[in-house]
């Protein structure tokens, strides 16, 4: 998963590090040796200045009378006494000045430091932000991870040689953040007294009624009790294919006729769990497309009835800008708790498990890896995002 993305920052990383050692070889010396010249020229230099001045201040000794140069100690012999040249404090300054500067010129030529700029950023995040959305990543969730991005390494001073590895980890922090950690579904149902209802929504084509059937089947080899409601009264064949699901399972399947109304079917499937003491009720719904206003009006009549403890929204990991409209038409109609990912068997990209999750800031609970009934595999973000490549 998300090869190319690897590949180009490691080529951003070693371009912005070439450039550097360019910037730095046409500034300054490339060699020790070169350097070592350069602060001997300084150093001379600068004692050369010294002695020059020191010279213009002495009295010239020939407009001295015998009897002055009796009395009056010669400049030379002043300063030996008073101030040698070049005295204990001066020679001090003097060596912590030469360091200073060595240290300096070292520092600007052999440092690993670098300060990436807009610039630099922009000319390749353009790059960064298409291998996102060739990953399925939606575009508005693309933009919002690039600017996240820029604002955690514009203007920030990294060692050029962590440079690939910094900036994959601030991807990380970053797609840490918008994955958000699931909560314990099995749990919860196991340790509330009443059945705890789920009520499934999405569109069809996602894999919605095969899920709710091995999601049963998850239930049942953990021991834990179900039925579940056919109220998908409008597609031809949902209420026998949920029916079939139930046969080969031995869990119960509530059912009405099509055209009957949905949130009857989940009201009878609760009142058939309370009876039968069951632990969950699983809830199948319509899914027409997620624009159509009716359905949406449906999916509210049927969660106002049912009352239930979990909404989950069933979508497909192969999509992308779909997937996030689909799940944030659900959520701003009737709001949901959790995210299943059917296909992700099929699905090398990943980009559409950030995306939902960014939208929504809700977990993705399972992924669905496989046409069999065990093949519902809890979600796991480290691990998620170590196969994206950034572990």
């Amino acid at each position: 998963m998300f090869g190319k993305l690897k590949e180009k920052l490691k080529a951003w990383a070693g371009k912005i590090s070439q450039s550097n050692e360019e910037e730095s070889a046409s500034e300054e010396p490339t060699g020790e040796k070169e350097i070592e010249e350069e602060l001997k020229k300084k150093i001379s230099e600068k004692e050369s200045k010294k002695i020059e001045k020191w010279k213009k201040d002495e009295s010239p000794k020939e407009k001295l009378t015998r009897d002055e140069k009796e009395s009056v100690k010669s400049n030379e012999q002043i300063r030996a006494e008073v101030m040698p040249f070049p005295n204990d404090v001066q020679k001090s300054a003097d060596e912590q000045d030469e360091k200073k500067e060595k240290k300096s010129i070292f520092r600007s030529i052999f440092s690993g430091k670098r300060v990436i700029s807009s610039d630099e950023f922009k000319e390749y995040s353009e790059d960064l932000e298409m291998i996102l959305i060739e990953n399925n990543v939606a575009l508005e969730v693309a933009e919002k991870v690039i600017a996240e991005l820029e604002t955690k390494i514009v203007g920030k001073e990294i060692e050029k040689k962590d440079l690939e590895e910094t900036i994959k980890e601030y991807l990380k922090e970053i797609l840490t953040e918008v994955l958000v950690k699931p909560f314990d579904i099995v749990k919860e149902i196991e340790e509330k007294k009443s059945p705890y209802v789920v009520l499934f929504c999405g569109i069809n084509g996602a894999g919605k009624t095969t899920t709710i059937a091995k999601f049963a089947d998850m239930l049942k080899r953990k021991k834990i009790s179900s039925v579940m409601g056919a109220a998908d009264t409008f597609r031809a064949a949902s209420i026998e294919q949920l029916e079939k699901h139930g046969e080969k399972l031995g869990v119960a399947v509530i059912s009405h006729e099509y055209g009957s109304d949905p949130a009857s079917v989940g009201f009878d499937a609760v009142k058939y769990a309370e009876k039968n003491h069951l632990k969950a009720v699983l809830i199948d719904t319509a899914g027409r497309m997620h624009t159509a206003k009716n359905l949406l009006r449906e999916m509210e009549k049927i969660k106002r009835v049912t009352n239930p403890d979990r909404v989950i929204f069933l979508g497909e990991s192969i999509t992308g800008n779909d997937s996030v409209d689909q799940v944030r038409a659900f959520d701003e109609a009737i709001g949901i708790d959790g995210i299943i990912l059917s296909k992700a068997d099929i699905d090398e990209k990943g980009g559409t498990a950030l995306s939902v999750g960014y939208i929504t800031k809700k977990p993705i609970l399972f992924l669905g890896v496989g046409q069999e009934y065990k093949d519902l595999e809890p979600f796991d973000k480290e691990k998620f995002i170590g196969k994206l490549g950034f572990e």
